[in-house]
């Protein structure tokens, strides 16, 4: 028989779980690498609710999986060891587990990668641990262009908008991915669940606030908490200052479900400890103002349902990023956007660079990759 590997977290066990094993069991005998308690602290940075020793005791009581354990490596990556060891025939994921990092690893072994189609059993629902955790709606946020223009540093050389983008939560992101997901994780501590009923603009100001107490020496740019509050696809222009002098927003239906259509997210390696993006830094009017240029290019095109000068506009505001903070492109980024330039419309790189997710706009679908669903309200 074929050996198939899954790997994961697979804390709170549900029926999506048991589905996915299911799936990858048809393929073979299944093996299942399980995430120990200090990788997804480090990934998520939260504790599982299930330890360690009881989520393999569960996971391998199941039937359909031969044999289980516990990885012994860090990171995304934390199977290395035991793969190469079992060497399976093939690897198995979801669609929100497919990175380029996996892929290319699989090449240099000699396995078959194979993306799962997420089928629930038959009359089950769709689970997912995140929406099991709890039934949280409060928002994660996407930057779609001008990040940096939400730093004094940067827009008092030349004001400037940032795009945002709020999400529905229908996966967990990883910490450190550039999703905001600090400024999310706070607006839980803070409201649990929801967001509460007010003026969506003060609370998050109020959030704001909170995630930047007095004496904070390196301020969550305003840009997280408005991205995360707002909803829709929000363009906040700065002015030598934290918070946006003018907001504009979108919410109709159709621009948001054109932008849902052509957006996809490729998962990259989170950035490494000790990352900064400040090396090498470059600041310079010309640059704040080609930046700003750009990202006002990526607006008009959405407004006008343009994907292709969309697309062009979101490398020309990466590009502008870069030439002012060139640490925040890695080796693995540039793989990366080598195996999508010249087949898609543009691309860039979520929050300060340094891992976390690619962005790339697209006319036709980009398989193996995460699609957002936008927050309407």
């Amino acid at each position: 028989m074929p050996k198939v590997f899954v790997s994961g977290c697979y804390d709170m066990l549900h029926s999506g779980h048991v589905a996915f094993f299911e799936e990858a069991a048809t393929y073979g005998d299944l093996y299942v690498g399980i995430g120990s308690d200090k990788t997804i602290f480090e990934l998520k940075n939260r504790k599982t609710i299930n330890p360690e020793q009881e989520r393999l005791y569960m996971v391998k009581a199941l039937r359909c999986v031969k044999d289980a354990w516990i990885n012994s490596g860090s990171g995304i990556m934390d199977f290395a060891k035991e793969v190469e060891a079992l060497k399976p025939d093939i690897f198995f994921v979801n669609t929100d587990g497919f990175t380029p990092a996996k892929q290319e690893f699989c090449e240099r072994l000699g396995i078959r990668l194979v993306v799962s189609q997420r089928v629930p059993h038959g009359g089950l629902p769709a689970r997912s641990t995140t929406a099991l955790r709890q039934e949280c709606t409060i928002p994660y946020r996407v930057e779609l262009g001008g990040g940096w223009l939400d730093q004094p540093f940067v827009n008092k050389l030349a004001p400037g908008p940032v795009l945002t983008l709020s999400i529905e939560p229908t996966m967990e992101f990883n910490h450190r991915s550039g999703m905001a997901t600090s400024s999310h994780q706070k607006a839980v501590e803070l409201w649990h669940t929801a967001i509460p009923e007010g003026d969506r603009i003060q609370l998050a100001h109020t959030l704001f606030c909170v995630e930047n107490p007095p004496g904070t020496t390196s301020v969550s740019g305003s840009q997280d908490q408005l991205g995360i509050l707002l909803p829709g696809f929000n363009k906040l222009d700065y002015d030598n200052g934290f918070w946006p002098v003018a907001i504009e927003s979108i919410t109709d239906r159709e621009t948001l479900e054109f932008i849902e259509r052509h957006l996809y997210l490729v998962a990259l390696p989170l950035r490494r400890d000790g990352y900064t993006p400040f090396a090498g830094m470059k600041v310079t009017a010309e640059g704040v103002r080609r930046l700003a240029a750009a990202t006002d290019a990526i607006w008009e095109a959405v407004k006008r349902h343009d994907v292709v000068a969309w697309g062009k506009a979101t490398t020309e505001s990466f590009e502008a990023q870069i030439a002012m903070f060139p640490a925040m492109m890695s080796s693995e980024m540039e793989e990366t956007i080598k195996q999508y330039r010249g087949t898609v419309c543009g691309w860039k790189i979520t929050g300060a660079g340094g891992g976390g997710y690619l962005v790339v706009i697209s006319k036709t679908p980009i398989s193996h990759a995460i699609q957002v669903s936008v927050c309407r309200s």
